[in-house]
């Protein structure tokens, strides 16, 4: 497994936790740009301004409500202490406390209701944001390269569309709303305290500096163990996927010991690292605790001399102390949102990253359709490089006639498969023309252009769905008697009928429940059903029996009628009947003629034939 999937597999497998302290003790990602990409992202939330203002209004009264809650029982309390020290006797207004009650009861309600529509209103503006930004992502993809998802692992492009968006769902739906709840939370509990006693609100203040200094300390001591842990999650996941994804041959070649070994080691360092980190970053709570108290201690101690002094009622206390053990748990959460938003804003900037990159060619505004197209081809003068370094099709020249089967063969890298996906703007040609019955395939929309073909790969592409769906997949509006017939004519018929449920037999995610062979034969039942003018074959029998092969060739032959076709082959006794086969090398083309024309050249193709049947000259060999 590459170094990219294994950090991919970091960010969500075994043992994936931030430990008692959350997140201000895990490593998060930093954005680069950190406030450009913040206001991009603000920039989504532009269409829901109206109700993101509404939930900033309603987090406030909310918070409001709850704040005001013990300062108005301290009047409850008083009420009490006044009527039990009452010089008179035992004298309790209950009216009155009953009162202050009902009076919390709604306060509370009320609270309860605001913050509910809080939330309902911030999951419709959170869902809403993400909804537009998967679209928009979705749409983004559609329109991207082929060279685009070449030079990207699958791992790190669904990363990106599924984990960074939800990571930005997450903070908007939750995050944000704990962010302005936290900071009113914490001004208005200053304020409260400010109302009843000064002097105890600074004995309060200055318990802050040792909450901070032993927060920053603890999550800068544990910090380097998260990094470690989230490492060696990494390492543990690659290691799992790659021993399971291949454990035939693991046992194949005896190799169980090693894998079981090598598993050991990386999970005693993910425990090493795993337990230092959750044991310092456990220590914060204890800590924090114990600061807690002594303040709490203080308060106790300044408040009651104040109280006999006549400063501070006995139900003040009571609700300072109450405000006291509030005040730690809203900045914590402002701390670790701070942390959360950091991670966020790093998502959002490979998510925009994703919708900044390089998009395939515009359509020209003056596009043409073929609409009864021949299938005639032309290569002129075609130039093409990957990168600007390394030129890997120079000058290249080709005339395809109507109906005319042209084979490509050469060795691994010769630029075979990419002459195809030149011819199907998949990449774009540096210089010269690529034309289809004369027309310049750029002055077509690649959507016409691509229903112009039908293609059969090497690597089969089937989907969780039925046999009769993956068929019928080739062409849109298609009956199911046409795709039986298609299943004829590639000799699959035979076979689905054999399966429990036929043609209603669902295939997994990956198809494993058929043969490779059999995949094959419902790749190329597809390609027929499609009934395309130009018909594409990646070494397409590569992967079933000689007896299997015989069939599929068959029905390739009936296929191929009246119809161009580009044979990429290995085997080349499966093109000795092409009208032209062009053997490339190195991105050129080094021959080009019919089977025999080339065999008697007694050239580089004659190499390859010969090397094939006779084992002569494997040096040329194709791979």
């Amino acid at each position: 497994m590459s170094a990219n999937n294994k950090e991919n597999k970091s960010a969500g497998g075994i043992g994936d936790s931030d430990g008692p302290m959350g997140s201000l003790a895990s490593p998060k990602a930093k954005a680069k740009d950190f406030k450009g990409t913040l206001k991009r992202l603000l920039g989504y939330l532009k269409p829901q301004r109206t109700n993101f203002i509404l939930v900033f209004i309603f987090a406030i009264i909310s918070t409001i409500f709850t704040i005001v809650g013990p300062k108005i029982s301290a009047k409850a309390i008083d009420k009490l202490v006044e009527g039990i020290t009452n010089v008179n006797g035992v004298n309790i207004d209950f009216t009155y406390i009953k009162n202050i009650i009902l009076i919390l009861i709604v306060l509370y309600l009320i609270s309860t209701v605001f913050g509910f529509l809080q939330q309902y209103i911030m999951s419709g503006v959170a869902q809403k944001t993400v909804y537009n930004m998967r679209l928009e992502v979705e749409d983004k993809l559609s329109r991207l390269p082929l060279k685009f998802f070449d030079a990207r692992t699958h791992g790190e492009i669904l990363s990106r569309v599924t984990n960074d968006v939800d990571n930005i769902s997450t903070t908007l739906q939750q995050s944000l709303t704990q962010l302005i709840t936290s900071i009113v939370t914490i001004i208005g509990i200053i304020v409260m305290m400010l109302t009843i006693s000064p002097i105890m609100t600074l004995v309060v203040i200055l318990t802050l500096p040792l909450y901070i200094g032993v927060t920053a300390l603890v999550a800068k001591r544990s910090q380097k163990y998260f990094a470690a842990q989230q490492k060696e999650i990494g390492e543990l996941n690659g290691h799992v996927e790659e021993m399971y994804t291949g454990h035939k041959i693991v046992k194949s070649f005896g190799h169980e010991k090693d894998s079981i070994e090598e598993f050991e080691n990386i999970n005693d360092k993910l425990y090493d690292a795993g337990w230092k980190a959750q044991f310092i970053s456990g220590i914060i709570m204890p800590i924090m605790k114990f600061v807690g108290n002594i303040g709490y201690v203080v308060v106790c101690v300044v408040g009651g001399l104040l109280a006999t002094q006549g400063k501070v009622t006995i139900g003040n206390i009571q609700a300072f102390i109450q405000y006291s053990n509030q005040f730690t748990q809203p900045i914590v959460q402002t701390a670790n949102i701070a942390n959360i938003i950091q991670s966020t804003v790093a998502s959002a900037e490979r998510i925009f990253e994703l919708l900044d990159e390089v998009e395939e060619l515009e359509e020209t505004s003056a596009t043409k359709v073929i609409k009864l197209p021949k299938g005639e081809v032309k290569f002129e003068h075609v130039d093409f490089s990957y990168n600007s370094e390394k030129s890997l099709i120079k000058d290249m020249n080709i005339d395809v006639k109507r109906g005319h089967t042209i084979a490509i063969v050469g060795p691994t890298g010769a630029g075979k498969t990419t002459l195809v996906n030149l011819l199907m703007r998949f990449y774009e040609i540096d210089a010269g023309k690529i034309s289809i019955d004369g027309v310049d395939i750029r002055d077509i929309k690649r959507g016409n252009l691509r229903n112009m073909f039908g293609m059969v790969l090497q690597d089969t592409w089937l989907f969780n769905g039925t046999i009769m769906e993956n068929i019928a997949y080739g062409r849109v509006g298609s009956t199911d008697e046409e795709a039986m017939q298609a299943a004829r004519a590639a000799h699959a018929h035979h076979f689905i009928k054999t399966l429990p449920d036929g043609y209603n037999t669902i295939l997994n995610e990956e198809a494993s429940n058929i043969s490779q062979g059999q995949k094959q034969l419902l790749t190329i039942a597809r390609a027929i059903l499609a009934n395309p003018t130009i018909m594409i074959l990646d070494e397409a029998t590569s992967s079933v029996d000689s007896r299997t092969e015989v069939y599929i060739q068959r029905a390739m032959t009936e296929l191929m009628q009246n119809r161009t076709s580009f044979v990429i082959a290995h085997r080349l006794s499966t093109i000795k009947d092409a009208e032209l086969i062009l053997v490339m090398d190195k991105g050129s083309i080094i021959e080009m003629g019919n089977h025999n024309e080339l065999i008697a050249k007694n050239g580089f193709y004659a190499d390859l034939y010969n090397s094939q049947f006779s084992g002569a000259n494997l040096d040329n060999d194709v791979v």
